[in-house]
This record gives C-alpha cells, structure tokens and sequence, in this order.
C-alpha cells in the first residue's frame, strides 16, 4: 500500500460565508500538511488534494464535520508522494468556470451509476455519450464511440450543444472527470430540450478504477502533478493518442516550454526531455522559455 492519497470531490450546495471558510481551511490544510487546490464558492465547494494517509484521513472527516458537506463523496487514488507542490483554497463566482448562470441543477440529468453504463455497452443499448471536458482531456482519453466536442473552456458548452441538437430525442450520458461538469451540462441539455439525460455518477475516475480494460480508453487528465494516469493495462486500451514527436502511442501533456508558445502537445517520456520540453526548433531556441523542467 502507498503511503499517500489524492482526492477529488465537490458539492453544490449553499455556503453562506465562503471568505470565512477559506481562511480558516487553509490554515487547518497547512497544519496538517494538506497540499493541492480547493475552490469555495457560495454555490458549494471544488477541490483535489494531496495528503499522508493518516492526515487524508483526518481532512475527510474535517470537511465532513461542517454540516453542508456531510453528505461529500470522496473518490481516493493511492500516490507515491505529494500530488501538488502547495496548498492554494480560493474563492470563487463558481466552483467551476462556466457560462452557465441561469441553468437551474434541480434539472440537472439521471445519475447513472458505473454499473448502469457497463451494461449499455454490454447490452447494445441506443445511447449516445458525450464528453463534456476540454478539447485536451478527450484527446488522450475517452469512453468507446463517445462525441467529444472540441470545447476550449467549459464555458463553450452552449455552443457545443448547438452542434449537438440532432439528438434531443435519442438517450444521452454526459462524463467528465469526476462528475462536477456534468451536473451543469445535463441540467442544460435538459433545458434545451433534450429528452433523455444520464450524467455519469462519479466520472470518468469511479468507473476506470472499477472496471479498467473495458470501455475507456487511453489516460484519464487529472489536475494535479500527475497530469495523466493510465487505469488501463490492456495494451489495446492503453493510449489513443500519439507522441508529437516519434508517433508512438502516448497520453502525457506538456506545455511547450517558451512561454511565448506554450502549446499543449502529447508526448513520450523521451522525447519531451531530448527536445527539451519544446515543440520546435525555435521554441527551444527561444530566450523566454521556462528554466526548469515541470512533468
């Protein structure tokens, strides 16, 4: 057993005083060598953190103890190590940047358990699953025939479901990483008329660490230091995206290291340190490039 954890969680749910509740979870983060990034808004609380064991431990039942997020689901990965460098909590307009505002999550979509959507694969169910993550988290990564909108931000969903109208009577299941974006993506779906809307309960996370090596495919993004991991060992389900550079199989991210740039390419291992963590001549060549190497 590692002797770290990382977790992934939200809730929306009221928080009347949220300036209060950062300052005082940062200094209890700090105490107990929490590190990582919690994001509070008065519409509920985002974060991924970083800890030992035992003091994961003692954060789960910290959060759990304020009476809105008793109810907090945690989804837990075993770590070498810290996942994050440092501890950052931050208010927020919302837990997750959207254009949303409007869209009411009392019509958010069905929660569909990782059981339920295993056996819509296995049964041939007539179903339709959509991505609602960025552009760079499905390109190393998605469910089996899934669409994947080419979203640059979270914030271009509306446009998204515009191109996406053709199936608003056809059942849908949205994902994404652990289940925050989707609340608002079904809810708006729904809105717009959709008639049958799932939402993966749980994400991409939940159901890759119960059933691996079945309908996902390739790395799943996640937004600590560990940038991918790979819940697949089925070499055939392993990767779905290619090194920029030598065009064999690949799931990690860089950003190219001339600031200037800063393309998000995939690479191997080997090639982002042989090209030094850039994507061209020029960049490598470039006097405003990073001057260490992160990932």
């Amino acid at each position: 057993m590692k002797d770290y954890r990382v977790l992934l969680f939200y809730k929306y749910v009221k928080v009347e005083n949220p300036e209060e509740f950062m300052t005082k979870h940062l200094a209890w983060c700090m105490d107990n060598d929490i590190k990582g990034r919690v994001f509070i808004a008065h519409e509920g609380i985002n974060g991924t953190v970083s800890g030992r064991l035992q003091n994961i431990d003692k954060y789960k039942a910290h959060l759990k103890s304020f009476p809105m997020f008793k109810e907090i689901i945690f989804k837990e990965d075993e770590a070498d190590e810290h996942a994050f460098f440092k501890m950052h909590v931050r208010v927020k307009n919302e837990i997750v940047n959207s254009s949303l505002f409007d869209t009411s999550l009392k019509h958010g979509g069905k929660r569909l358990k990782p059981e339920q959507l295993l056996d819509f694969y296995n049964s041939k169910k007539d179903f339709i699953i959509i991505d609602a993550r960025n552009w760079y988290e499905s390109k190393i990564g998605k469910f089996k025939n899934a669409i994947t909108p080419q979203l640059k931000n979270f914030r271009d969903w509306p446009d998204a479901v515009e191109e996406l109208k053709e199936y608003k009577d056809k059942t849908i299941v949205t994902y994404c990483t652990g289940g925050i974006r989707c609340e608002k993506a079904s809810a708006y779906l729904i809105e717009q008329g959709f008639k049958d809307v799932y939402q993966l309960d749980g994400g991409i996370v939940t159901y890759a660490k119960k059933f691996p090596d079945t309908y996902w495919e390739g790395g799943v993004f996640v937004f600590d230091e560990r940038r991918v991991v790979e819940p697949n060992n089925n070499k055939k389900l392993k990767y779905v995206a290619k090194c920029y550079y030598c065009g064999e199989p690949a799931s990690y991210y860089i950003n190219c290291h001339n600031q200037d740039c800063d393309k998000i390419i995939v690479t191997c291992h080997k090639c982002k340190v042989e090209n030094e963590y850039c994507c061209s001549d020029e960049c490598r060549n470039s006097a405003n490039k990073r001057s260490r190497y992160f990932g």
